[in-house]
């Protein structure tokens, strides 16, 4: 009992540290990249820049005062792990934005500031994530959503809160380009968050139907390294029950995997298909 006790405060004190970490990179992409160039991530940080320009409040002190009421909810809602990881990203995040501030900016140029933002924010928001915790915002109204509606889909509640956002944005500076900008922002940040949970190593998904199944698996094996499973399906066309080999391999291994079906069998019929992620031995090791 001990142990497990010991376990839970080892791992939210690590979650804690990344919600930290996490909350620095994101500001690194807010103060140096979008808020100098007048370009919003979407949800509170939208709000932030329009009243950093209009009444020169910093932006920081503006995402903490807008959060606190979805905190209130949250410690009712979420729990109390949850609400307390996630206050510490929210105060962390709002502090470095402020403090950032005051550096100058790394580029002017727009094009690149929500290129670049972007790619920094989705890592410090993909780091936030994994250690299911939240910095506020669009991430934290989407949690306390799916607390009432668990079936909501949260990527649409940011995605429509984030839309929003960035059309007050647009309306309040009056420039078109600044939408557009910010939704290359949002996109790219989608994007990264995506490759940092599921991984950047795409791999291949063989489906081979063939007469010679154990030569094509054996030589696969043999050749290539990498296993076969056969799984039993019926040819609707003929009524004829077939063994069909799936095989996962990296992309590296597809041509040589298809020169052996070639020679073993020129009728076999081959289907590739990307697979996102593969777990297991010969691949990606959780």
């Amino acid at each position: 009992m001990i142990l497990e006790e010991k376990e839970t405060v080892n791992k939210f004190i690590k979650e804690s540290l990344e919600t930290i970490l996490g909350a620095l990179i994101m500001a690194i992409g807010t103060s140096l990249f979008l808020l100098p160039n007048q370009l919003s991530s979407g949800g509170f940080a939208g709000v932030g820049t329009i009243l950093y320009y209009l009444l020169n409040v910093p932006m920081g002190s503006t995402i903490f005062v807008l959060n606190i009421p979805l905190f209130c909810l949250a410690v009712y809602r979420l729990g109390k792990n949850f609400f307390v990881k996630s206050l510490v990203g929210t105060i962390s995040f709002s502090i470095f934005v402020d403090i950032l501030d005051k550096m100058k900016p790394v580029t002017n140029d727009r094009l690149l500031a929500c290129i670049y933002g972007g790619i920094i924010i989705g890592i410090g928001t993909a780091l936030i994530l994994k250690s299911n915790s939240s910095t506020g915002g669009s991430d934290l109204v989407s949690f306390l959503a799916r607390s009432y509606k668990p079936n909501l889909r949260i990527s649409n509640i940011i995605i429509i809160t984030d839309t929003i956002m960035v059309i007050l944005n647009m309306i309040f500076f009056k420039e078109i380009e600044i939408g557009l900008y910010s939704a290359i922002t949002i996109y790219i940040m989608g994007k990264i968050i995506d490759v940092i949970f599921e991984g950047i190593y795409w791999t291949k998904l063989l489906i081979i139907i063939s007469n010679k199944n154990e030569e094509i698996s054996k030589e696969i094996g043999d050749k290539i390294k990498r296993g076969a499973t056969g799984i039993y399906g019926k040819g609707m066309y003929k009524e004829e029950d077939k063994l069909v080999l799936m095989c996962a391999a990296a992309r590296g291994d597809i041509v040589r995997i298809k020169d052996i079906i070639s020679k073993i069998d020129k009728n076999a019929f081959v289907i590739i298909i990307n697979a996102r992620e593969v777990v297991g031995k010969g691949f990606k090791k959780e």
